[in-house]
């Protein structure tokens, strides 16, 4: 099974307008609502996709139960810890001339319910799936990841982190099944601008060395590598097509590269599936489905 943990999930209120003028009533063309947070993006994906996965992580509020029930309604499966106080935060996408995010801050997150989430994940089972993604809340204590590596050690658990920096860094002693930077995050942990595919994979190399087992190096439009644990080096372009939205498609890359890993046990099958499950995310005005996914997948 695939488990996957969103510490702070949102619900993305986005406005269109023609214009956003400050100080003035501004009335919006049409608005969406989208559910999600990166572990609940990596599942929504899967369910697209035909798999079923365990969204794990926390809600609060009225808009977290809103949020849990529209989860429910598309079929995905979820085991969310209530908490007391607080509500699931709300995040505003404001989409006119210059995009203005407003993000929410989320509930705090009490030491029992951490707790409550350790007791969850010891239920996993060897050869279980567990997705890590997203930052760190500031109520919940800076070493969460290591914490819950820690405590999983040792049980064949395969553990996929998608982080930056330190929170990346810092897991890699574990043996995380599968790191997911991209380019410029790569580069950020190394203190230094990657220019060059060489560099890329020079730099993704040494994460290697430094513990993970797997190291997926997202490119945008130069496709993505894969340094994997047998050695392989897996190198794949990116199919045409017009990119209208940025925001999931790491985590749809996710998704992908652990379905194909699970369904083919090949590198280069899980590349594949996880670049055109990206791309499909990227063409689309929200997260990839299953018939652009395919057709994407045969133009690879």
């Amino acid at each position: 099974m695939i488990y996957t943990v969103t510490f702070n999930p949102a619900i993305d209120y986005v406005m269109h307008l023609n214009a956003l003028n400050f100080g003035e009533v501004n009335r919006a063309e049409n608005e969406e609502v989208f559910y999600g947070g990166k572990g609940i993006n990596v599942s929504t994906v899967l369910k697209n996709l035909g798999e079923n996965s365990v969204a794990l992580g926390f809600i609060a509020g009225f808009t977290g139960k809103a949020l849990e029930a529209n989860l429910k309604n598309s079929g995905i499966i979820t085991d969310f810890i209530s908490l007391p106080q607080g509500f699931t935060r709300v995040n505003v996408k404001i989409k006119a001339r210059v995009e203005t995010d407003i993000n929410g801050r989320g509930p705090d997150i009490p030491a029992e319910a951490i707790d409550e989430l350790f007791k969850k994940l010891d239920r996993l089972k060897e050869g279980d799936f567990l997705i890590l993604a997203g930052s760190i809340p500031a109520s919940i204590p800076d070493d969460i990841y290591e914490r819950i590596m820690e405590r999983l050690s040792g049980r064949g658990i395969n553990i996929v982190v998608d982080a930056t920096r330190d929170l990346l860094l810092n897991v890699l002693s574990y043996k995380p099944f599968l790191i997911k930077p991209n380019n410029y995050e790569l580069g950020e942990m190394f203190g230094k601008k990657l220019t060059t595919r060489n560099e890329i994979v020079e730099h993704a190399q040494k994460l290697r060395e430094m513990g993970a087992r797997n190291v997926l190096v997202s490119m945008a439009g130069d496709g993505a590598v894969l340094i994997a644990e047998n050695g392989e080096i897996v190198r794949m372009g990116v199919p045409s097509g017009k990119v209208v939205n940025s925001v999931g498609a790491g985590d749809s890359m996710v998704a992908g590269f652990v379905l194909g890993y699970t369904e083919t046990g090949s590198y280069q099958e899980a590349v594949k599936l996880g670049t055109a499950c990206g791309s499909a995310t990227a063409f689309s005005a929200g997260l990839a489905e299953k018939e652009l996914v395919e057709r994407l997948y045969n133009t690879l």
